[in-house]
């Protein structure tokens, strides 16, 4: 799965739209958050609700809006 758009975020919380690199399918308003780890390591584990593919060895991350270790 990878961020095609973020709908809307507080601080570090965000829903965001994604879609599946395999099927292209597309999920709506996913709760999502805004450190380090779900960008390297949660959303390359997420399985696609319709065809249960996760992300390709290629994924890239994307940057988080604050760094890791800023107060918002």
């Amino acid at each position: 799965m990878q961020i095609i758009k973020i709908v809307s975020q507080s601080r570090r919380d965000m829903r965001v739209d994604m879609q599946c690199e395999s099927c292209n399918h597309i999920e709506e308003r996913v709760y999502a958050y805004d450190d380090d780890n779900f960008h390297e390591n949660v959303i390359p584990a997420m399985k696609c609700k319709n065809c249960g593919e996760t992300s390709p060895k290629n994924y890239r991350p994307l940057k988080t809006k604050y760094d890791e270790f800023q107060q918002v």
